[in-house]
Parts: structure tokens; sequence; C-alpha cells
């Protein structure tokens, strides 16, 4: 998900937003000549006291020391393939016949599409209201699901055409979503996950808050549900402007593992800095993931191994 740092106005304060001296650290780097500086990695730093989605603090992650009982992963890139740099990355998956399925953002640009991995030719694809900014996408069974970031609203598609069939509310902002086959689970920028009938977009249960070291972590972006090849769920996190993706227990909230992926080159246009990691795409037949980052010209083909 989010989304677009210019637009930092009372109604968008939450906990998405970085702290001033940050965001102007962030800007600045952006109007350099130097390859965009993604915010720390959000092991980096040990946490501050939990934030609601009102409030303007940001949230890095706790320091990688020794204390620390999570998995320390890196992402190894296997290859590299064309992705479009006038995607406003929001979400990203691979479809059950191999293709992705990439939903975007921005007002007036938002879209939803499926292309091929391997050269990014587009085979589908429908667009949002002029009004609407797109977020997280999921596909859940015979249909997907596209988030909203303020309208709160979900669009339900058609897998094949995309084309809306339906449309359900739910309550305060959308940014990522990702589907099990009983439940999906939807981030809104702080610390909760909230856990939905794939289906009907209804409450399924209580959420879930996102946990490392006992101490919740926000800023929870676009989400992959993985069930790996020795059957264990696991949700995949970007977190906004960081370079780290979190491995998260679905039942418990726990942060189990912390992916490093700043060794990925972002060649996106150094002059924005909204042009951040954001997209993670697990593709069950390979056993290797996509990642991605807004308006990146590149798609990554990993595998998360144990950092060394």
């Amino acid at each position: 998900m989010l989304n677009d740092v210019s637009d930092l106005s009372p109604s968008r304060a939450r906990t998405g937003v970085l702290l001033a001296p940050v965001a102007g650290a962030l800007l600045l780097s952006g109007c350099s000549a130097q390859p965009i500086s993604q915010s720390s990695p959000v092991i980096e730093s040990k946490l501050a006291p939990h934030t609601t989605s009102t409030d303007n603090s940001a949230r890095p992650v706790p320091d990688n020391d020794e204390s620390s009982s999570v998995d320390k992963l890196t992402a190894e890139v296997v290859a590299t393939h064309p992705f479009s740099e006038d995607s406003f990355t929001q979400g990203l998956e691979v479809t059950p016949d191999g293709e992705l399925l990439v939903g975007t953002g921005q007002t007036g640009e938002s879209r939803i599409y499926r292309a091929k991995v391997r050269n990014h030719e587009v085979e589908a694809s429908a667009e949002l209201e002029d009004t609407q900014f797109g977020e997280g996408i999921t596909q859940a069974g015979d249909h997907v699901w596209q988030l909203t970031w303020k309208d709160g609203v979900a669009i339900k598609r058609d897998p094949k055409t995309l084309q809306e069939t339906g449309r359900a509310p739910y309550d305060g902002e959308g940014w990522g979503l990702c589907a099990f086959e009983d439940t999906m689970f939807m981030s809104d920028g702080s610390a909760q996950l909230q856990r939905l009938n794939p289906e009907s977009f209804d409450d399924k249960a209580s959420p879930v808050e996102v946990t490392l070291d006992g101490s919740p972590v926000d800023k929870i972006n676009e989400l992959e549900c993985v069930t790996d090849r020795q059957g264990e769920r696991h949700v995949f996190a970007n977190v906004w402007f960081s370079t780290d993706i979190l491995r998260i227990d679905p039942e418990s909230g726990h942060v189990t593992g912390i992916v490093d992926a700043s060794g990925l080159d972002n060649n996106a246009d150094p002059r924005d800095s909204d042009n951040v990691l954001n997209g993670i795409a697990y593709d069950p037949s390979l056993d290797l993931y996509y990642l991605t980052g807004k308006r990146w010209p590149d798609l990554y083909e990993v595998r998360f191994e144990p950092a060394s």
C-alpha cells in the first residue's frame, strides 16, 4: 500500500506517516541524484510505544540483536524480469495459472491487471474510478478482491476479465490484503491484521496484532499469504518505507522471521521518495517469491535463504 509522502494532511496522518526529521530526510533523498535511500531496515532501532491509526509517529522494528528469537533471512536473487515503471504497485500475487496479478494506486491512475511473469505482457486490465486510490489485491477462490485506500470499499472482480462483480464495505483504511482458503487478512497501516471471510468480506474473527519480540510493529503494508511445502502458514508483509519483509504467524501475530531485501537494486526514479519496496508474490509451483516496488522497472525472482 501506502501511498504518497507529499500528501501528509491531518486527515492522512496515521501510523504510516514518518516523524518529521525522517520524512524530511526521505524527501531530500528523493531530490538527490543518488539512488533512493529507503528508511532504515525495521530491525535497526527499538520500537517506540504503540501508536494508534491517528498518531503521526513512526514505528521502526527492533534491533537485529543476538537476543531476538526471529529467523534472519535474506532475499537471494535467482532472476530479474521486466516490470512496469508506470505501476505504483500496491498489491502483487501469482494467479493459479502462473500469471502476475498487480494492483496499483494513485488517484486517477489506479488499476488492476494480469501480466506474464517473464515479459510483463498484460493479459487483462481494469481501471478504478478516477476518485479512487487502489490498494491491496488478492485472489480468493473464484473471485478477486481489491481494496481502496480511504473509500471504505472493497471491489469484487472476476479473476479472468477483472471486471467488477460486486462491492463490500469496511471501516478505516485499506492497505494490504491476502487470502488463505478459509481466511483473508487485511492491513490498515497499524499493527493490526483484520481477519475476514473470503467470500463476503465480513469480519470473521477478532484482529491479530503483529508483534516482534513482544512489541507491536505498525506500518504493515502489502501482504502475501503463504502455505509452504511443509504445510505451515505464514503471512509475509512489507513494512512501509522499509527494506525488511516480516514473516508473521497468522494465528498469533508473532513475527517469526525477517527477510533483509536491502540488496535488491531500486532502479526507480530517484527523484521520488515514494518509489519504495512494495510487492510480495509467492509461486507455490516453483517455491519462490517475486518482489518489486512502486514504479520499479524490475521484478526480482528470489528465494528466502538463511542469512549468513
